[in-house]
């Protein structure tokens, strides 16, 4: 039998490894690393009767990544209150290499609740980091619409907060129309949940506002909404959005990068939606202030224009027609006489041309005795010299032109 090649970048397609030996010399790998601390997020624990080992999967708080844990019962009785689903605990553990299935587990040894004042610290840090990137610039919030055509609504399943933001608009605008994404908003699935439906609602065209809405909870339970995955998919929405989580003094991160904060969702519903009471009312006083103007503009025109008539000029009415009737007629009378003048001199003056141009007319030149010989070419005879003795030439009078010879002298 041949033997195999020693290390992976021996093998070729000739001569592979076989599956044991991958997984062989992974779980070889795997166990010469060192026990280490690992944070994330417990999205399950199965903690069954009468067995000495948990088994709980870990995921990370900000990517869709998680691996599986197996702990002892004694060590998650050890801790001071029992870990539940959604919290965040830190875990020492060796890693471990399952040939047989191919997967990678954690061999945990020791379980720790991820300390508040530490989340606090790391929330700060975060903080600081978004703010020195201007994601918190004022200047980039965006005014909501006056009327969205249509309301985006991120809410738990069959929440509070969902009744109240639906209530509260519909109260305020009854034709209100919503886009509504039920989504976890507690536990592991939170980031994943809010960040798709959000990305989901900015890409609808008729969606002009987008709500994210949950109640009051306890500091972790807040938590997801302070994650750096979830602020950014925020702060990069082309929708405006609006937070609403928590109570007045709950402060996620996202309220920081939304366009506006809501300090509960009810608030939410009077800051996306006009009282449509209240605008009927403004119609209404609008109405009344334009009708009163028009009246005082109305009774002043009126006011002037029976000052104006009440002038001595205006007393005989007809007779300022009659005067600039006549001023009218004068005019015209005028306008026909200088017209008739420049006419007259006009034509006294094209009679002129006339009779100068008869003055110069060859045709005139003609009429007094003289003639126009012309060789049979039609160029005009100049001299004697130019005549042939039996050349044929035309002569022209005013009344008509005849042939004639020269004679020889």
């Amino acid at each position: 039998m041949p033997s195999l090649p020693p290390t992976a970048r021996d093998t070729t397609a000739s001569s592979p490894w076989p599956v044991r030996t991958l997984s062989m010399k992974m779980s070889d790998y795997v166990a010469k690393m060192s026990p280490l601390w690992v944070e994330g997020q417990i999205v399950q624990l199965n903690r069954r009767p009468g067995l000495t080992t948990a088994f709980l999967t870990l995921r990370d708080t900000d990517v869709d990544m998680s691996l599986s844990v197996a702990i002892p019962v004694g060590a998650l009785d050890a801790m001071p209150s029992p870990p539940a689903p959604g919290a965040r605990v830190v875990v020492h553990a060796k890693p471990t290499f399952w040939t047989k299935r191919g997967s990678l587990q954690l061999e945990a040894r020791q379980m720790r609740h991820v300390g508040v004042g530490e989340l606090l610290a790391r929330l700060e840090h975060l903080k600081s980091v978004l703010r020195s990137e201007g994601l918190f610039d004022p200047a980039r919030k965006r005014p909501l619409p006056f009327l969205p055509r249509c309301i985006g609504l991120i809410v738990g399943r069959n929440t509070a907060a969902e009744r109240d933001v639906l209530a509260g608009v519909r109260r305020r605008w009854p034709a209100a129309a919503f886009e509504i994404r039920a989504v976890a908003v507690q536990g592991a699935d939170t980031v994943r949940g809010v960040t798709g439906a959000l990305r989901e609602l900015d890409a609808l065209p008729h969606v002009e506002v987008i709500v994210i809405a949950r109640g009051g909870g306890a500091f972790e339970d807040l938590l997801p909404f302070s994650n750096e995955t979830l602020v950014r998919a925020v702060a990069a929405t082309q929708t405006p959005v609006v937070s609403a989580i928590g109570h007045e003094t709950d402060n996620p991160l996202i309220d920081f990068v939304a366009d506006l904060r809501a300090s509960t969702p009810t608030h939410a519903a009077a800051a996306i939606v006009p009282e449509i009471a209240a605008e009927l009312r403004g119609l209404a006083t609008a109405g009344q202030r334009a009708r009163v103007a028009l009246t005082r503009r109305i009774g002043r025109e009126r006011e002037r224009l029976q000052a104006l008539m009440s002038r001595p000029v205006m007393a005989d009415r007809a007779g300022i027609v009659a005067q600039h009737r006549a001023d009218v007629h004068d005019l015209s009378r005028r306008g026909r006489d200088r017209l008739a003048d420049l006419v007259l001199r006009e034509v006294d003056r094209t009679d002129g041309l006339l009779r100068h141009l008869r003055a110069v007319s060859p045709a005139h030149t003609l009429e007094r005795g003289y003639a126009v010989i012309r060789h049979a070419d039609g160029a005009i005879v100049r001299d004697r010299a130019d005549v042939e003795t039996t050349e044929l030439l035309r002569v022209t009078v005013a009344r008509g032109d005849f042939a004639v010879r020269p004679v020889s002298a």
